[in-house]
């Protein structure tokens, strides 16, 4: 056994605990590095898709390998441990969990009686706008996911929205808006199970420490949505909007109790898996016997379909596949470095700039989640990369971990959806480009390069997080049993 291998005390096998590699700390980087230039070059080619993502992770490691100077197998190895780490696994379960009880809500008709509350209100133009906000920041928090609160909102809302004078700009950034109010907040967000596993945290914790920044920023995003959404002009069609009223109902606003379940269960301190378990149980039941859909929505097979079982539960694990393979291949690249001193160096350097001040330190991270995520286009991937980062400084300065979980995914979850280049801004783009295509010829388009100066929830959170930084607003460290502290306690 050589010295770069130690056996693991509880499993009785073979462990890599250093690597060599050619360039040093940098070859170590290559796995990563590479996958973000990917990442980028995809994303500029507008090529970008998670099947894609998880190519380049597959490269980066393979470069990996060609770059080392141990052996080959203790490289293997050292990936290896880095792919059965907790922390992917865990993600990745309880996506699969959420990804199901998303799919299930809206079989419910959840979307729909959403905006069957819109059609009773009456509103229009900017408070149509200010609305759309608000029943969309409730949808993604409700189903944890802002890539399908901005597909059924652009394919319900906007059309709408529009055609009772809500201005186009404002009404897709509105529904941005929304998305990243809930995957900021929800706790069965994609990004707040990344952000809360990466730091060792929990989620009724994190969840919980991170409400204020969602509503600091909420509110001043309502009121502007409300004073310059609406233009008066846009009224193109007011036959339409009636027809997309009348073809929603409030049945499925039951499918709220579900989502209540999963969050007090949450938040009370239950396992985010039992939560997920109960809510979508209780949406089953409620859907056989009271909202809207059949059994065979949920679950049914044909023998003659290339997809034997299909319905929302396939639904829900599948959309989240590539993701999980993604997840595995990333954090096993993020244990390369590690192994190769990347860290430790990047660190090092870091720590020299900072010089003892916390400020500093979590600048730092603001600054290092914040260009990862202007460059990976798919904000998931962008913080399970930051991820690595984000714990060896915020451990080396005892920032607690909620703290650092808040750090990593407000920052996420903003710049995910405000850059035109931004997968959730593009889907979005392309949904009304679909819609207008196939339903409602008058519906204008609003380009990505328009939309993103207004997507107020996303640039309020950006900012708070960078004042939060820089004042200490809301800083906690971590105790030696991991409580929360005002003061940073002494080394």
């Amino acid at each position: 056994m050589s010295n770069n291998e130690e056996l693991d005390r509880a499993t009785g096998e073979r462990t890599v605990e250093k690597l060599e590699f050619r360039m040093g700390p940098f070859g170590a980087a290559v796995p990563l590095l590479f996958f973000v230039v990917w990442a980028i070059t995809i994303s500029v080619m507008q090529l970008s898709s998670e099947v894609a993502l998880v190519l380049g992770a597959v490269m980066g490691v393979t470069l990996g390998l060609l770059l080392c100077k141990s052996k080959w197998e203790d490289y293997a190895q050292g990936l290896f441990d880095g792919l059965a780490q907790p922390v992917g696994v865990i993600a990745m379960v309880a996506w699969f969990y959420a990804g199901m009880f998303a799919q299930i809500l809206q079989v419910g008709g959840l979307v729909e009686g959403l905006v069957w509350i819109g059609s009773v209100t009456g509103v229009e133009g900017g408070m149509f706008v200010a609305l759309t906000f608000l029943l969309a920041a409730t949808f993604s928090t409700a189903v944890g996911t802002g890539y399908g609160t901005t597909v059924a909102f652009c394919t319900l809302m906007y059309p709408a929205g529009v055609a009772v004078g809500a201005d186009p700009t404002f009404m897709f950034a509105a529904i941005l808006a929304g998305a990243v109010f809930g995957d900021n907040l929800a706790p069965v967000s994609d990004t707040t199970i990344v952000s809360a596993t990466t730091q060792d945290a929990d989620v009724p914790g994190v969840v919980r420490s991170r409400f204020k920044y969602s509503i600091v920023a909420a509110v001043p995003a309502v009121i502007l949505f409300g004073i310059f959404g609406g233009d008066g002009t846009a009224a193109t069609d007011q036959a339409t909007a009636g027809s997309i009223m009348e073809s929603v109902s409030a049945d499925g606003l039951i499918m709220l109790i579900p989502f209540a379940i999963v969050l007090i269960l949450a938040l009370s301190g239950q396992h985010l898996m039992t939560s997920l378990t109960w809510g979508i149980l209780s949406a089953i039941v409620l859907i056989l016997v009271i909202a809207p859909g059949t059994l065979g929505d949920i679950i049914r097979f044909d023998a003659d379909s290339d997809d034997v079982v299909q319905g929302a539960l396939i639904s829900g694990l599948t959309g989240y596949f590539n993701m999980a393979i993604l997840i595995l291949l990333i954090v096993g690249a993020a244990h390369l470095m590690r192994l190769g001193g990347t860290m430790a160096a990047i660190t090092n350097g870091l720590v020299k700039w900072i010089k003892g001040s916390v400020r500093k330190a979590e600048l730092s991270i603001w600054a290092i989640v914040s260009i990862l995520n202007s460059s990976i286009t798919i904000n998931t991937a962008a913080e399970i990369a930051a991820a690595p980062f984000v714990k060896e400084i915020g451990e080396k300065y005892q920032i607690h971990r909620y703290r650092r979980a808040n750090m990593l995914d407000a920052v996420t979850s903003a710049l995910g959806y405000i850059f035109p280049w931004g997968a959730p801004v593009l889907l979005g783009w392309s949904t009304i480009q679909t819609i207008k295509a196939d339903s409602y010829d008058w519906l204008p388009v609003v380009e990505p390069t328009a939309v993103f100066p207004f997507v107020f929830q996303g640039w309020f959170l950006f900012i708070i997080m960078f004042v939060a930084a820089l004042t200490g607003w809301g800083l906690r460290y971590e105790g030696k049993n991991g409580e929360e502290l005002k003061e940073r306690p002494e080394d």
